[in-house]
């Protein structure tokens, strides 16, 4: 009911049954670029879809062009580590990626998950932090918890705003915050 009262088209919500396709980034890649050269357009934009190239991150063409590919949420695993950050644990089969994933919504919400197993071994950690140029000092409490051991662990980052956005058909993000700061509004 209250979906109706902001007019959110229900249909689009239907397809929200699991299960999810999961599709690796190298299958991602391979479909934009597909697109790309066939002309083919962004759902939703005028433009054509961006070609991109291996080891690259996503932009919002990218994400919108495969996510309306399923028409439902879409689970993208094995990134390249060199756009991920620094924690996420390297594929010991092909360390070039990582084991991390993102799920991508339709209608152009993009990423509103994203997950990875995270490093257990210290001294990869600190390897990872060297090679991602960032500063040692400012990770030291990191490093500290990981000072008695670890454990094989994961986790994920839910985008709470994009989600509510994404489930309310909203055209901002911004219309999901409850106390926005906007230029000249800095104040709630």
């Amino acid at each position: 009911a209250e979906l109706q009262v902001l007019e959110r088209d229900l249909s689009q919500l239907q397809n929200i049954a699991p299960p999810f396709p999961r599709i690796h980034y190298d299958v991602a890649v391979d479909m934009i670029n597909k697109a790309a050269a066939a002309g083919e357009l962004v759902p939703g934009y005028d433009d054509p879809v961006p070609a991109i190239e291996w080891g690259d991150d996503f932009g919002s063409p990218h994400e919108t062009y495969v996510a309306a590919q399923f028409n439902k949420p879409v689970f993208v695993h094995h990134y390249p580590t060199q756009v991920k950050a620094f924690y996420m644990e390297p594929d010991p089969d092909r360390p070039e990626v990582c084991r991390s994933v993102d799920l991508l919504a339709p209608e152009g919400y993009g990423e509103i998950i994203g997950g990875s197993e995270r490093m257990s071994d210290p001294q990869k950690l600190l390897e990872s932090i060297h090679r991602h140029e960032l500063p040692e000092e400012a990770y030291d409490w990191y490093m500290d918890l990981r000072k008695y051991g670890s454990v094989v662990h994961s986790g994920f980052g839910l985008g709470v705003e994009r989600t509510v956005a994404w489930v309310c058909g909203l055209g901002h993000v911004r219309e999901t915050i409850a106390f926005p700061r906007m230029l000249g509004i800095m104040r709630p």
